[in-house]
């Protein structure tokens, strides 16, 4: 080979080596971790440190204790939580949304007191003799958290869905008198929007038990076994008109001996769309000792962190939670997964938010609404006198029911591509926990707060546990039901996409 080709040959080699050796030092120089401070370290572990599993449990334990009476709006109990929450937004620097320069959003809401004493029961002839079987609290029915005070025995009268709809040529009290009787109700309708969505629309306005109670009271009935063992405070008051909500020991009594099974009748309605009501000829008694109060006032307790960027700030993110839950009926009903878990949850991304050194470039609202359980006044409240308006509202982030489990459903996660990524990229740099984006249509009568904001246009994400049992509406839904490493995940997951979406370049509202 001649001397000059070995030559370059040589200097070649050389300067790839060379090059080599350098873009293997620039590689390892970027993927090195960067340098962090001692006091930058000490910021990130008090912010982390509002976050923790124990922290959050904490929370849902004051939430959930007897101090707060199970958290009825409404209630002096309920206003006393509310002042707490306000007193840590305070605390915490948030910005006052509420009225006054306060934290609180108020708004009228009647509610109605259950007292100990009351029973249900069933008489019937056995042997020649009157009987009676009286049935157990909680396993076997509750007092309805908005019966009338009073007592009253009347044969059943079993009216199916309870519905009235001339439209749809369905009539429940077609061929039965209820006057000065006891109706059986079913909950809902015959059809869910999973079976048909269409159809189901037709049908949804008479879900409500409201609806159900105004029909039985205009065809004279004088009380309303309810086929749903669960408190609920989401019925009207009718002055005198007893209420039970009751479960599957009920309904084989009233069922027995009756021509066809419980299972039966259902199947027949839904399968012709035609009213299979009757008489039971059982007599109950229905007996609730209840105080109602008309001139009730529910809160929402309103924060926010304003944004620093001239042209972003008035653009929000929500996260909003019920802080509200059913009181006592006549037993303490904690909610301490529904939805002190979720409220937790918000306090601890709030107070971290509230602690992060770098302020964010969009305005962040925290809200603890009022009255979920009671036809979602807290959030109609909220829409129609908003902190952020609508056309200026990223998204509305609504966790609840979020502390059983080590899974979490995202409901409307699949919904909004533009926003999934942020949660997603979010979960992956922290919790990395099982997450499942689900479609949501809001078609269903309104049960979260979130379906609200959907029926604004407004996006919309709602977030809850799954993986472990949980007791919702009732007495056995205690802290002790918990898995809290659970809550700790979700906030770090909100903490990490809400910092991203306040800080984000991102044109959200673009297409408008």
């Amino acid at each position: 080979m001649d001397r000059g080709v070995k030559m370059t040959t040589t200097i070649v080699k050389t300067i790839l080596a060379t090059l080599t050796v350098f873009l293997l030092a620039f590689c390892a120089a970027k993927v090195k971790e960067p340098v962090v401070s001692e006091a930058e370290q000490v910021r990130a572990r008090k912010v982390t440190e509002t976050m923790t599993s124990d922290v959050l449990f904490g929370y849902v334990k004051k939430l959930s204790s007897e101090n707060y009476a199970g958290r009825l709006s409404g209630m002096p109990e309920y206003k006393s939580c509310a002042n707490w929450v306000a007193s840590l937004f305070e605390k915490w620097g948030l910005k006052p949304g509420g009225e006054n320069n306060t934290y609180l959003q108020s708004y009228p809401n009647p509610y109605t007191t259950v007292f100990v004493g009351g029973e249900l029961s069933h008489s019937y002839k056995s042997k020649g003799r009157w009987r009676k079987k009286t049935y157990a609290y909680e396993k076997e029915y509750y007092p309805g958290s908005q019966s009338g005070n009073g007592k009253r025995t009347a044969e059943v009268v079993y009216v199916g869905y309870g519905i009235m709809a001339p439209e749809l040529n369905y009539n429940d009290y077609a061929d039965v008198n209820v006057k000065g009787k006891i109706v059986f109700v079913e909950p809902e309708v015959p059809i869910t929007p999973e079976e048909d969505p269409q159809l189901y629309k037709e049908w949804r306005p008479y879900a409500p038990l409201q609806y159900k109670i105004k029909m039985a009271v205009a065809q004279g009935a004088k009380g309303m076994l309810i086929n749903d063992l669960i408190v609920n405070p989401n019925i009207d008051y009718i002055p005198g008109f007893m209420v039970a909500q009751v479960g599957s020991t009920v309904v084989k009594n009233i069922f027995a001996g009756q021509d066809r099974t419980h299972e039966q009748v259902i199947a027949d309605i839904k399968g012709t769309f035609q009213p299979q009501s009757f008489r039971t000829r059982k007599t109950f008694t229905i007996e609730n000792f209840t105080e109602h109060n008309k001139n009730g006032t529910g809160y929402n307790v309103v924060g926010s962190i304003e944004g620093t960027d001239p042209l972003l700030k008035s653009e929000a993110i929500i996260l909003g939670a019920n802080l509200d839950h059913c009181g006592f009926c006549y037993e303490v009903i904690p909610g301490a997964n529904d939805n002190a878990s979720g409220v937790a949850v918000l306090l601890g991304v709030a107070e971290a938010l509230s602690r992060y050194s770098v302020p964010p470039k969009r305005s962040i609202a925290f809200i603890a609404f009022g009255s979920k359980e009671q036809a979602l006044r807290g959030a109609q409240t909220y829409l129609k006198n908003p902190l952020f308006p609508k056309n200026k509202t990223v998204v509305f982030l609504n966790p609840d029911r979020v502390g059983c489990g080590d899974k979490l459903k995202v409901l409307a996660g699949s919904n909004y591509p533009e926003l999934w990524p942020f949660l997603s990229e979010a979960n992956s740099k922290t919790a990395q926990v099982a997450m499942d984006p689900l479609p949501h249509s809001s078609i269903n009568r309104p049960r979260y707060d979130a379906d609200l904001f959907l029926a604004k246009k407004i996006p919309s994400i709602i977030f809850s546990a799954s993986g472990a049992p949980t007791y919702p509406r009732t007495t056995k839904d205690t802290p002790q039901t918990l898995t809290p490493q659970i809550m700790e995940n979700l906030a770090k997951i909100l903490f990490r996409a809400i910092l991203d979406l306040a800080n984000t370049d991102h044109n959200f509202f673009e297409t408008e």
